[in-house]
């Protein structure tokens, strides 16, 4: 092998992960409740981007190990919560919802992520709209 090919390979396996783009991203979350007469809409951010990602064709010849799936998740979140307005005094008007403060590529954490990507869209609102900026 020549030493320009090791040294480019050795490159790209540690700086790969610095070449993803994975930082928190601004992202509006639409909010309703039965009861409540408005849609909130919240601007917060979620973590998006591009992770690298290494998938062999041989899935069947290596252990799960060796295969890395990584995603762009939350390193760092917070929670804010937000009050919906127009609900009954028997409703509790409130949300919680994650702010990404910082990202990372790893894998996906079922705790506290969605991993599926969901095909119907589903982020909308049927009722009159009021802005929230926390």
């Amino acid at each position: 092998m020549s030493p320009f090919f090791v040294m480019s390979l050795l490159f790209g396996l540690t700086f790969g992960e610095a070449a993803s783009l994975c930082a928190p991203s601004e992202y509006i979350i639409h909010v309703e409740k039965r009861e409540c007469a408005y849609c909130l809409a919240i601007n917060t951010t979620i973590c998006a981007g591009f992770c690298m990602t290494r998938d062999s064709n041989g899935k069947k010849l290596l252990l799960k190990s060796a295969l890395s799936q990584n995603v762009c998740t939350y390193k760092e979140m917070l929670y804010q919560t937000a009050l919906i307005p127009g609900c009954p005094h028997h409703t509790i008007p409130y949300y919680s919802y994650p702010v990404a403060v910082s990202c990372k590529c790893g894998k996906c954490n079922t705790d506290y992520s969605d991993c599926v990507h969901e095909k119907v869209r589903t982020n909308y609102c049927t009722k009159p709209q009021k802005l929230c900026n926390m």
